[in-house]
């Protein structure tokens, strides 16, 4: 099951990196809707500051395969215990992140929508990834 979670996680990251750093100009139109407001120096700045969220992301895809590729380096609980907690904050991190622009969204106001669209599908998959990877961090420290 861990094996499963791993590559999960894997591939998920994977596609943060493609998203943020590949296709960083795509997704930055997903934060900003508006094109009038796409016609500014910031706009520029968001999109290029999506190299440095890709990179994250691609570093811990790597992470992820490479647990999967050296499983059985890895024998004590604890071990485990602690890369799926690592796994668990990344993938908070970035569901809690959008967190306080959903609560605006529920207001009618926000930067960009997170109910609808990819970035549902971001803030659904990193909660589901962050409980799993929190589940079993948990069941291994117990």
């Amino acid at each position: 099951m861990i094996e499963l979670i791993l590559i999960l996680n894997a591939i998920w990251f994977a596609m943060g990196f493609h998203a943020f750093h590949v296709r960083r100009d795509v997704f930055a139109k997903v934060l900003v809707p508006n094109k009038e407001h796409r016609k500014t120096p910031v706009y520029e700045t968001l999109t290029e500051t999506g190299r440095f969220m890709g990179g994250f992301n691609l570093a811990f895809s790597v992470l992820n395969i490479l647990l999967v590729l050296n499983f059985g380096e890895f024998d004590k609980d604890v071990q485990w215990a602690i890369l799926l907690c690592v796994n668990a904050v990344a993938h908070g991190t970035q569901f809690a992140g959008n967190v306080p622009v959903a609560l605006q969204n529920r207001r009618g106001t926000g930067n960009w929508t997170v109910f609808k669209g990819v970035m549902l599908r971001i803030f659904v998959i990193d909660f589901a990834l962050m409980a799993i990877n929190a589940t079993f961090s948990v069941a291994y420290f117990v």
